[in-house]
C-alpha cells in the first residue's frame, strides 16, 4: 500500500494519514506519479494485426511467480486474489510461445479498489488510481520487464483499459447524514410496498439521484467519498477525476434496453450494478483527461494494442474524440499499427457494427458471431451452416468498411478496416467456458466440438483469440467459475487440445491467406439430420493470387460431403484438372472436375484444408 501524495484539501489527508497511522505504518514510501516517470521508447512491432494470435489472460490466474506481492490471496474462493502477476506471465512466456501465440492481452494494470462486499477486484476493471500500478501484480518496473521480454519474442502485448466508469470510490448521501445507509421507503400495507435503498447504489434516476428524507424530496443528493486505504478505496487519481461533475451520478442500471439498434439511456449513463460509478464521458474534459491517461500508458510501458471495456456503455461521439486522441498521439511518437478494439456485449449487429469506423474503435471483440455461430451452429447444432453464411454477409453490411485514418495497415501500407479485423472468440472472462455444458453425445470422444470450433476460429476471417485454459480443456460455468487459476494445470504441454491449437497456429503460419485472404463461401446447408451434406461447410481464402479451400463438418453424427440431396456439387475457383491437397491431415489427393467442382468427404466434428500440390510447403 502506498500514501497519495495529494488530496483533494488538508482534512482529507489528515483522514488518509490517520488511517495509515491505525494501520501501524511506520515510514510512508515515496510518492508515485506516472506523469513524472520517465518517457522510454517505445516500439512498432506488429506487421498486419491479421497475422496475430491473440491470448487473453487474467494476470492474476495465470500465474504466480512473486510470492512476496500475495496480499490478502484466498486459494479457496475463485472471487478473491489468488496471487497471479507480471512475474508469472514473464516465466511462462515459452509456454506461450509454443502454443503459437504472437499477442498477449493482459487484464487492466492500474491499481483498483481490493476488495468491495467480500469481492476482490483482481480483474482489474474497478480503477481507483490510474497513475499507479496495481501493487498485486507488480511495480511500472516489473511491467515494462514483461513487455520488453514480449516484444523481445516477437509478441505484442495489449492492455485491456476501462473508459466508462472507476470502482465504487463515493455514495450518494440521499439522507444527508454523512455516511452509507440502507433504508426503507414507504409505508407498506395495502397498496403501499417498501423499498430498499442503498446509499452505495441506488437504482436508475433519469434527474439524477435525489436526497430524500421523510419530508420529501430536497434535490440533487451530493456524493461522499470514501477513504479506506487500506482496501486502495479512496478518491480517485488523477486529482481532477475528484470533481462530482465528471459523473453521471443517475444511480445503477435497472434497464438495458436498446432502441432502433442502439444502447437506451439508462446503459450511457448509468452506474453499472455493484456501484461502478458512471463517468460523464459526453464531457470534453473527461474526454481529454482520459486520453491524456492511456496514452501516457503507452509511453511508459510500451503496449501494441488496447482492448476496450464496455465499448456500447459509452457516447459514440467520445469515441470520435478519444480514438484519434490516441492515434494522433501514437503518430507523434513515432508508434505504427496501434490497434483499438472493443467488448460491446451484445449479439445485435448493428449496434455492435455501429461502433467500428467513423474514427471510433479499430474493431470490435466478435459477441453476435459468438452466439450465433459458434454456440447455435457449432456447439448445439441448432442451426444449419447457411447461418454462419448469413453471418458473414452481416459483417460486410453492419461493421465498418472503411478504415480510419492513422488505424492499422496492412503490410504494404493499405488502410485495414473493421470487417477485416474482427477478434474472434470461443469464450472469455464474462460468459461459460465453451465446455461449462454438455457438448457431444456418445459416442463422440468429449472435446471434438471444441476442437471444431478452435478450427472454425483459426481459418475464418479476422483475428483468432483464446481465452487462457481453453488449451487446458478449462470448463468453469459464470463468474468467477470461468476464471480459473491456470497453474493448477501444471501448463500441461501434453493435453490434446493444446497440441490442437498449436497445430491450428502453425497451418495459420505457412498459409497466408489463412491469416490475410478475403472469404468465398463455397458450401453451406440448411441440414441438420442424416442428409448427405448434413453439417458441411466450406470456403476459399484468398490472396496474393493464392487460394485455401477449408471444408468442416460440425456434424456430430455422420461423415458428410460436399454433394446436396439432389445431386449438386461443390465449384471451387480452382481451374479444372487442378491438384489438390489436404495440408491439415492426411494428404489425401484431390483433382478439381472437369465442370470446376469437387466432392470433399470430411469425418464428424472434422476438417480438411486443400491446396493446390504445388503449394503444400505453404504459402508465405
Amino acid at each position: 500500500m502506498r500514501f497519495d501524495c495529494e488530496s483533494d484539501s488538508e482534512a482529507d489527508r489528515k483522514v488518509s494519514m490517520r488511517w495509515l497511522l491505525l494501520l501501524g505504518l511506520v515510514a510512508l514510501p515515496a510518492c508515485y506519479d506516472l506523469s513524472k516517470v520517465e518517457t522510454r521508447h517505445t516500439t512498432s512491432n506488429v506487421i498486419d494485426w491479421r497475422d496475430e494470435v491473440i491470448y487473453q489472460l487474467l494476470v492474476d490466474r495465470f500465474a504466480n511467480g512473486n510470492r512476496a506481492n500475495d496480499d490478502r490471496t484466498d486459494p479457496t474462493a475463485l472471487a478473491r486474489y489468488q496471487g497471479g502477476d507480471w512475474q508469472g506471465v514473464i516465466d511462462h512466456l515459452d509456454y506461450l510461445d509454443r502454443l503459437g501465440v504472437t499477442a498477449i492481452w493482459i487484464s487492466p494494470v492500474i491499481r483498483n479498489v481490493d476488495t468491495d462486499a467480500n469481492v476482490d477486484g483482481y480483474h482489474g476493471y474497478w480503477a481507483q488510481d490510474m497513475t499507479a500500478t496495481n501493487p498485486h501484480m507488480g511495480d511500472l518496473a516489473k511491467l515494462r520487464e514483461l513487455v520488453d521480454k514480449a516484444h523481445a519474442r516477437g509478441m505484442k502485448v495489449i492492455l485491456d483499459i476501462v473508459t466508462n466508469h472507476l470502482g465504487q470510490l463515493f455514495f450518494y448521501d440521499i439522507n444527508g447524514n454523512g455516511v452509507p445507509d440502507e433504508n426503507i421507503s414507504g409505508a407498506g400495507g395495502m397498496g403501499s410496498a417498501l423499498e430498499r435503498v442503498t446509499e452505495y447504489d441506488p437504482d436508475y434516476d433519469p434527474r439524477g439521484i435525489q436526497a430524500d428524507t421523510s419530508l420529501g424530496e430536497s434535490g440533487s443528493a451530493p456524493i461522499r467519498w470514501i477513504y479506506q486505504p487500506e482496501i486502495h478505496r479512496m478518491p480517485p487519481r488523477p486529482a481532477e477525476f475528484q470533481n462530482p461533475d465528471w459523473y453521471n451520478r443517475r444511480g445503477r442500471i435497472t434497464s438495458y434496453a436498446n432502441a432502433n439498434h442502439q444502447p437506451g439511456e439508462q446503459v450511457y449513463k448509468g452506474d453499472f450494478p455493484g456501484g461502478l460509478k458512471d463517468l460523464k464521458t459526453s464531457h470534453p474534459d473527461v474526454q481529454a483527461a482520459l486520453a491524456r491517461v492511456f496514452n501516457e500508458w503507452i509511453d511508459k510501458a510500451d503496449f501494441d494494442a488496447f482492448r476496450i471495456d464496455t465499448l456500447k456503455h459509452v457516447e459514440h461521439e467520445f469515441w470520435q474524440e478519444f480514438c484519434p486522441a490516441v492515434r494522433k498521439h501514437c503518430k507523434a511518437i513515432g508508434k505504427k499499427n496501434f490497434f483499438m478494439f472493443g467488448e460491446a456485449f451484445d449479439g445485435d449487429d448493428a449496434l455492435v457494427g455501429s461502433f467500428t469506423g467513423d474514427n471510433q474503435v479499430d474493431s470490435a471483440f466478435f459477441f453476435p458471431q459468438k452466439f450465433a455461430v459458434i454456440d447455435r451452429v457449432i456447439k448445439e447444432g441448432k442451426e444449419g451452416t447457411t447461418s454462419i453464411e448469413k453471418q458473414f454477409k452481416t459483417l460486410k453490411e453492419a461493421y465498418g468498411a472503411v478504415p480510419n485514418v492513422d488505424g492499422p495497415v496492412s503490410e504494404s501500407g493499405q488502410g485495414l478496416a473493421a470487417q477485416q479485423l474482427m477478434v474472434n472468440f470461443l469464450d472469455n472472462h464474462d460468459i461459460p467456458r465453451f465446455l461449462y455444458e454438455k457438448i457431444s453425445p456418445p459416442p463422440l470422444e468429449p472435446h471434438a466440438a471444441l476442437h471444431s470450433a478452435l478450427d472454425f476460429l483459426f481459418t475464418e476471417i479476422g483475428i483468432p483469440c483464446v481465452y487462457y485454459g481453453t488449451e487446458q480443456q478449462f470448463r468453469g460455468g459464470n463468474d468467477p467459475a470461468n476464471r480459473e487459476r491456470l497453474w493448477d494445470s501444471g501448463f500441461d504441454e501434453g493435453n490434446p487440445t493444446f497440441k490442437h491449437i498449436q497445430r491450428l497456429t502453425g497451418l495459420r503460419k505457412n498459409f497466408r491467406p489463412l491469416r490475410r485472404g478475403d472469404l468465398q463461401v463455397r458450401w453451406a446447408t440448411d441440414r441438420k439430420g442424416d442428409e448427405v451434406d448434413a453439417g458441411v461447410f466450406a470456403f476459399e481464402r484468398s490472396d496474393g493470387g493464392k487460394s485455401v479451400l477449408v471444408v468442416q463438418n460440425f456434424s456430430d453424427k455422420h461423415e458428410s460431403k460436399t454433394v446436396a440431396p439432389q445431386g449438386g456439387r461443390m465449384k471451387v475457383s480452382f481451374p479444372p484438372g487442378t491438384g489438390l491437397v489436404n495440408v491439415f491431415g492426411p494428404s489425401e489427393p484431390l483433382q478439381v472436375g472437369g465442370d470446376g467442382t469437387v466432392v470433399v468427404s470430411v469425418p464428424p466434428r472434422d476438417m480438411k484444408v486443400f491446396v493446390p500440390q504445388d503449394d503444400k510447403d505453404g504459402i508465405p
